[in-house]
């Protein structure tokens, strides 16, 4: 397995499958000028091996000031015990899925379906509303709600290099009663990413879409299959 890879300038892929476990959705390290910012954190039976793939890639996991969550389930949340115990990361998802964490509820988790446990865990920051972003400098993080996969799914962006780049974890479902989720909300929330006009966009299992035809593609794939 590779250790990780370079999608853009400081930004790394160091989860996922055939970059550490098969069962972890995809996990990114953005660097913005030494801080560094971690989004997911694949299923929980990674975390060292994501520790030494941050490490392969020159950084320092303990620049790590915020791990965002995506959402509440545990292919995504697994490590961010283990982070934010040993490297004092805070940790930040939307208020929407928040409590399936802070319960550790093995349902909404989706830790019932990886035959797991995911420890009750408290969260530091609870975004609210439909969006908003994190300064750094000139550079900024925005992050957009965009339910339908669960409640509280959240994607993320930047500009960089004069590209757009989307953090679109797990925005092809699926669509289940036991997730909460909401076709109808997700369809507004894709309509929401296509309007990005997004160049490259990280995807929580299916890997990395470039250019933006391939991006608004993929998008209208799963609008298609779910209209």
């Amino acid at each position: 397995m590779a250790g990780y890879e370079v999608i853009a300038e400081g930004i790394y892929l160091v989860g996922g499958p055939n970059i550490s476990r098969s069962e972890d959705a995809t996990v990114f390290v953005v660097d913005f000028g030494g801080e560094l910012i971690m989004i997911d954190s694949g299923s929980g039976r990674s975390s060292r091996i994501l520790e030494d793939n941050i490490h392969a890639a020159g950084l320092d996991p303990h620049r790590i000031s915020r791990l965002i969550l995506t959402h509440c389930h545990i292919d995504h949340i697994g490590s961010a015990p283990y982070f934010r115990s040993e490297f004092g990361c805070r940790l930040i998802i939307h208020e929407e899925d928040a409590e399936a964490i802070e319960a550790g509820d093995p349902v909404r988790t989706a830790a019932n379906w990886y035959e797991t446990d995911f420890p009750p865990t408290k969260v530091d920051e609870k975004l609210k509303g439909e969006g908003g972003c994190l300064d750094f400098g000139k550079d900024k993080l925005h992050w957009l709600h965009t339910p339908g996969h669960t409640p509280g799914s959240i994607c993320l962006y930047l500009d960089r290099g004069g590209k757009r780049i989307l953090f679109g974890q797990d925005i092809h479902g699926p669509f289940l009663p036991s997730f909460r989720s909401d076709i109808g909300k997700w369809q507004e929330s894709m309509e929401k990413l296509l309007s990005l006009k997004a160049d490259i966009l990280c995807e929580g299992h299916f890997g990395i879409f470039q250019p933006q035809e391939r991006v608004t593609g993929y998008i209208n794939k799963y609008l298609r299959q779910n209209s």
